[in-house]
């Protein structure tokens, strides 16, 4: 249970973190001004990795363990498309946006930026789709054990 619940936290914390980097913080890279901004691109770079970098870890290893050894609970159709939607993800920051990250590190190009927040919605989508389909997966292994969940009021 403590994979699946790692799993879950990572999921759901990539999932608002990405909604916040789509809705905000991409957008607000035009408003830096040019001279600015490849410091700013610099900052910005080496400060996500400590945002992104144990969450995205975790999710993808606790993805592995999942897929392996998959909830009784959960059909293999449901963990795989959870998977296939990380790989989604994976694959979209690799090929999409970090090769528009790499051409704005040097200054600020409309093209490039355009690019990044409409491709990022990509990733936007796949984690939202992971959250819903992990929360499931979770649910459905609450269900199976029998166990419930004190709520605190």
């Amino acid at each position: 249970m403590i994979v699946l619940l790692a799993h879950l936290f990572s999921t759901l914390y990539m999932t608002g973190l990405i909604w916040f980097v789509q809705i905000v913080h991409y957008p607000l890279f035009a408003m830096v001004d040019s001279q600015s901004f490849a410091p700013y691109h610099d900052a910005h770079a080496r400060l996500t990795i400590w945002a992104v970098g144990v969450p995205m870890i975790v999710e993808v290893a606790t993805a592995s363990v999942l897929f392996k050894r998959r909830p009784r609970s959960s059909s293999f159709g449901l963990v795989g498309a959870s998977s296939v939607m990380l790989a989604i993800v994976w694959a979209s920051t690799w090929i999409l946006q970090v090769p528009q990250h790499r051409a704005l590190a040097s200054g600020f190009n409309d093209t490039a930026h355009s690019f990044l927040v409409d491709s990022n919605w990509v990733r936007t989508c796949g984690w939202t789709l992971r959250s819903l389909l992990v929360m499931t997966i979770v649910a459905k292994a609450i269900l199976r054990s029998n166990q419930s969940i004190d709520v605190i009021t």
